[in-house]
């Protein structure tokens, strides 16, 4: 008898485990913690800070795009990979401020690691303090390109454009990028290995 209730404890403990990690069919991950990288020590984020919505989870998603394309939602403040069977893996993110936004069908040209930043010339000039980095600043945990970047190519052409990390954690769901688009550090990691250089990245506002 003892043995049975036992068993009986531990199922409901697991249904409630289950239960906590699922909300209208969306399974949430809580991969956020402190993490060792290529030599760096991110920091563990507090997730619970973050508007759930905005956490990194696999939902429902109907496209005619095939798996393995990038769908960003500027308005929803979402970026979709798109996996089979009507799945996506769905990242909150941060977008660009009210006049620098972008959209557009683009292409991963490059993926780097802990990549160097390199400020645009018309930042340095809203912002002369930036000037310092006009050489590129160094790959670290304040970089504002956070710990991996994909490349953003039109036509054979750079656009200036990223999707890449930031250690600003609480600036996802928010406008307040020249126009990249940003994502919690542990989450650009994730989807960093997911992608392929080559990649289709569609850019909707």
């Amino acid at each position: 008898m003892r043995v049975n209730s036992l068993v009986t404890v531990a199922a409901l403990l697991l249904a409630s485990m289950l239960a906590a990690c699922s909300t209208n069919g969306h399974r949430f991950t809580s991969e956020y913690g402190a993490m060792k990288d290529a030599g760096y020590q991110l920091p563990e984020i507090p997730i619970y800070k973050v508007p759930r919505e905005y956490h990194r989870q696999v939902v429902e998603y109907e496209t005619d795009e095939a798996p393995g394309t990038i769908i960003v939602d500027t308005g929803e403040r979402f970026l979709y990979f798109v996996m089979e069977d009507g799945k996506a893996m769905r990242y909150g993110i941060g977008v660009g401020r009210e006049g620098f936004g972008w959209s557009g069908t683009a292409r991963v040209a490059m993926k780097r690691e802990w990549p160097t930043w390199t400020p645009p010339a018309a930042m340095i000039r809203r912002q002369p303090e930036l000037a310092e980095w006009r050489g590129g600043m160094p790959p670290g945990l304040n970089n504002p390109l956070g710990a991996r970047a994909l490349y953003l190519y039109q036509g054979g052409r750079d656009t200036m454009y990223r999707l890449h990390g930031t250690p600003e954690w609480w600036t996802i769901g928010n406008a307040t990028s020249s126009g990249c688009i940003r994502l919690l550090n542990q989450d650009i990691i994730d989807l960093y290995n997911r992608t392929e250089t080559g990649a289709k990245v569609i850019v909707k506002r």
